[in-house]
């Protein structure tokens, strides 16, 4: 653990002084225990490699998120489409997962990308922190709030499919939602110990979940005599039903789909002050190798399980896996019982979701960058964890939840602009470390030396720059008010909000304390 005994950087001008101070901790005394961030080290460091490569491969579900997405995914291509885009996007994560991890090994802090934005952009570091932070923050509580409604419409699906007649509603769907998420707040507010051994358990179901589906979808059909789909319907019948006259350009807009499934190269990030040793690059390598094997032996599974797509797409059930899983599992009982496989799991990532949500938040109110932040950034002393933001952000999805019976396509805004407020906080780091020629940080034990680290940074703020764009175009032609895509407007009004609360917090807003560590020592605080 880091002391006070190691050098923190001092800038060359007193305005940039003062962003190097903690506001909590202006002037630490000798011999109080600091961590990588500047701030007293508050948060007991409960969790361990099996545990966060648990919570890594639970709150990043990927095969999960693919089935439950499969019924929108499927017009940008078809079935080709679904696993070609996948793998296209899982490509492009993984460079960015290795620029994330180069920066977690160096800066090991709970704020992330807002903390290494905020060392990588130098004299304009204040700035690029500042919006990396809240961008990142927003990202979250949105990621947090739509596993949490896909969860719900999962429950309520798997109530509709035993129960025929029954017809589904959203206020159905939100009565689940408030359920759900009060329950994993309270997990996540009383239980903060018990932590890593749920993430180690939630990992097995993970892991046991996608084996067991795999098994039943591969197997099943043969057993009722029902027919597989063709392998040229799998691998080469493509459909571009966009609207969109290109299917090069079709093509790249479904990558948004395989981005969603695998878009979180900073989840476990947010916890490097509650890791003991340098585990976050190792937990992220483990959380992708698996995301992508599960979830492309997954998609392939209930591809050729899914003898008719049209009732996957007209299906009257909220949660789309109801009805492929009916059709691979040949009755109503085994279509449950594989829900339950995934329902288990995806209640589970709701519990990493609401935490990485939480530090997120916490590290910006430590830091004076949100509203009554003295109020927010406490860290409760008899639960030990920021209690006041971990009910902030219950609050907030609640909110979001209300929204969602008023209007689901207003809902599907806000969660849907998961994908671009997260990369955007990923460039707000990276690209800024690219330009200063990756001379502002100082290298943690895994590091690209040479032109390898160039490489990689450049091709993934290269991704970053082009799907942004991409991804804000409509999902389909032509456009009416449900099908268009408002990302770019929840992005944008977000950003305009930040702006406007730089210009009021920016006299106060100090920013992360950047604390320099020699080699030697940085090689074992280093996660």
């Amino acid at each position: 653990m880091a002391t006070v005994e190691e050098k923190a950087t001092q800038p060359s001008t007193t305005h940039e002084k003062s962003s190097a101070l903690s506001p909590s901790d202006d002037a630490p005394g000798p011999g109080v225990a600091l961590n990588v961030s500047g701030h007293k080290q508050e948060l007991q460091r409960n969790f361990g490699l099996l545990s966060l490569c648990g919570l890594g491969i639970t709150s990043g579900n990927v095969w999960f998120s693919l089935g439950g997405t499969l019924n929108v995914a499927i017009y940008n291509g078809g079935p080709p489409g679904v696993i070609y885009e996948f793998i296209a996007a899982s490509v492009c994560y993984w460079i960015v997962a290795a620029s994330i991890a180069e920066l977690a090994s160096a800066i090991p802090s709970s704020g992330g990308v807002y903390h290494w934005a905020t060392v990588t952009g130098g004299p304009y570091g204040r700035t690029c922190g500042w919006f990396a932070g809240w961008w990142n923050a927003f990202a979250w509580i949105f990621g947090y709030a739509s596993v949490v409604q896909i969860v719900s419409a999962q429950a309520v699906s798997m109530y509709a499919v035993m129960h025929d007649g029954f017809v589904t509603q959203q206020w159905h769907v939100f009565v689940t939602y408030i359920l759900i998420t009060w329950i994993t707040v309270s997990i996540v507010l009383y239980l903060n110990r018990a932590l890593p051994p749920i993430e180690i358990v939630a990992g097995f179901f993970v892991v046991a979940g996608v084996f067991l589906s795999i098994l039943v979808c591969a197997i099943m059909p043969h057993v009722n005599q029902r027919p597989y789909a063709t392998n040229f319907s799998v691998w080469g019948d493509w459909q571009n039903q966009t609207g969109y006259s290109s299917s090069g350009f079709a093509f790249l807009a479904g990558m948004l789909n395989g981005a969603y499934a695998v878009g979180t190269p900073d989840l476990i990030t947010h916890l490097a002050e509650e890791v003991p040793h340098r585990n976050i690059p190792k937990a992220i390598l483990f959380q992708f190798v698996f995301g992508f094997f599960s979830g492309f032996f997954y998609l392939i599974s209930i591809l050729y399980g899914i003898s008719s797509f049209d009732d996957v797409i007209d299906s009257v059930y909220p949660f789309p896996l109801a009805e492929i899983y009916r059709q691979a599992a040949g009755s109503k009982a085994g279509s449950v019982g594989l829900l339950f496989l995934a329902f288990v799991p995806a209640f589970l990532s709701c519990i990493g979701c609401c935490v990485t949500a939480s530090r997120v938040f916490w590290t910006l109110a430590r830091d004076r960058a949100t509203p009554c932040s003295h109020f927010f950034s406490n860290v409760n002393q008899s639960t030990h964890n920021p209690f006041r933001a971990i009910v902030f952000i219950g609050v907030f999805v609640t909110v979001l939840g209300c929204i969602y019976v008023g209007s689901k396509t207003a809902f599907a805004a806000f969660v849907g602009s998961f994908v671009i407020l997260s990369t955007l906080s990923y460039i707000a780091a990276i690209l800024p470390h690219l330009l200063s020629g990756r001379k502002n940080v100082v290298p943690g034990w895994f590091w690209m030396k040479g032109a390898v680290g160039f490489m990689v940074n450049g091709i993934a703020c290269a991704y970053i720059i082009v799907f942004v764009v991409i991804f804000c175009f409509p999902f389909a032609l032509p456009v009416d008010a449900a099908n268009m895509n408002y990302a770019s407007l929840i992005t944008g009004g977000l950003s305009l909000f930040v702006l406007l609360f730089w210009f009021v917090r920016q006299s106060t807003y100090v920013g992360p304390r950047q604390v320099i560590l020699d080699t030697h020592v940085l090689a074992k605080d280093a996660l």
